[in-house]
């Protein structure tokens, strides 16, 4: 039992260790709040979330009752199904966790040597962290192919306001004319200006929305330049060129920091690589160390470094432009 317990702490350690906050985006945020602030256009903060359930979270009624129940934050997992460019009711989100767990414990107890509490603790491990993690890597895959597309569509808007058009149609036109997810948020803001919405509250709703540094940068851009007037072509053009510097900067840090984030990765693989090796070649010879308490207390010690390395490791290729 302690074998498992001591193990999954040093894990939940590595989560808590890399996830547990970004000061720089933090002060990024505050930055943008002060700007918002600044324009006094900005949206309210019950306003601010255009998430809104168009009916329930499922069909149920007793599952609806259970999520409100349940879910510590379920307006913050709505938000990031959105960010993920999922419209799906939050009870498949949950459903979907629940048989990743059920199936864990399930396949666990059909191995004899494995304690019930082991394959307790490993269902609800999968059950959470599992559906987490797969939607924190396609919010980061949408995010990269918005920042990618973010300056093309900068540029017609460029052009559409050269030739005389307004800014509510050059974003229509840019949403139209650029990939997702561009387009489509793009064009989630021109509608929500037909409806009535004022330009910047449909901005600032997307950037909430988003949580992208750049699209921030863009609705600052048009927040300001409503106030003091000027070359909004000139800006956004500017902008545009940031952005792509921008980019270019992220591509040239990802490339130098390449050489380190493989020896992490090598080097964080050996110790599992050769535990299992000598595992295979001979049991007896590596069972005391899992059999004799002074043998797990090694154990944790060797996880609990293993993850103060990793996240370490992680700090330190990890740069924010």
């Amino acid at each position: 039992m302690l074998l498992v317990i001591l193990p999954t702490l040093a894990i939940l350690a590595v989560f808590l260790l890399i996830f547990g906050g970004d000061s720089s985006s933090k002060q990024t945020r505050r930055r943008v709040e002060r700007v918002k602030a600044a324009t006094d256009k900005a949206v309210a903060p019950s306003q601010s979330t255009s998430i809104r359930r168009s009916d329930t979270d499922s069909n149920i009624a007793v599952v609806d009752s259970l999520i409100k129940q349940l879910t510590p934050r379920p307006e913050l997992l709505r938000l990031r199904l959105t960010s993920a460019g999922f419209s799906g009711a939050l009870g498949r989100y949950l459903l979907i966790g629940l048989i990743l767990g059920l199936a864990t414990f399930g396949g666990l107890q059909l191995i004899s040597f494995v304690p019930l509490i082991a394959a307790v603790l490993a269902g609800f491990f999968v059950a959470i962290m599992l559906p987490h993690a797969g939607l924190s890597f396609l919010i980061a895959r949408r995010r990269n192919r918005f920042i990618a597309h973010f300056p093309e569509a900068i540029d017609l808007m460029v052009r559409g306001l050269r030739s005389g058009l307004p800014i509510t149609e050059s974003i229509k036109t840019a949403g139209d004319e650029i990939v997702d997810p561009v387009g489509s948020e793009l064009s989630h803001v021109t509608n929500a200006v037909r409806l009535g919405e004022q330009l910047e509250e449909a901005l600032w709703e997307a950037s909430k929305r988003l949580n992208i540094q750049e699209f921030n940068f863009f609705t600052v851009a048009l927040a300001i330049q409503s106030e003091t007037g000027g070359n909004l072509a000139e800006t956004l053009a500017n902008l545009s060129d940031v952005l792509r510097r921008r980019r270019q900067l992220k591509l040239k840090i990802k490339a130098l920091s390449s050489e380190a984030k493989a020896s992490a990765y090598i080097i964080g693989s050996l110790p599992f690589i050769m535990g299992l090796l000598i595992f295979l070649v001979n049991p007896g010879y590596i069972g005391d160390l899992f059999e004799d308490p002074r043998g797990i207390f090694l154990l944790f010690l060797g996880f609990l470094s293993f993850a103060v390395g990793i996240g370490v490791m992680y700090r330190m290729v990890k740069f924010e432009i």
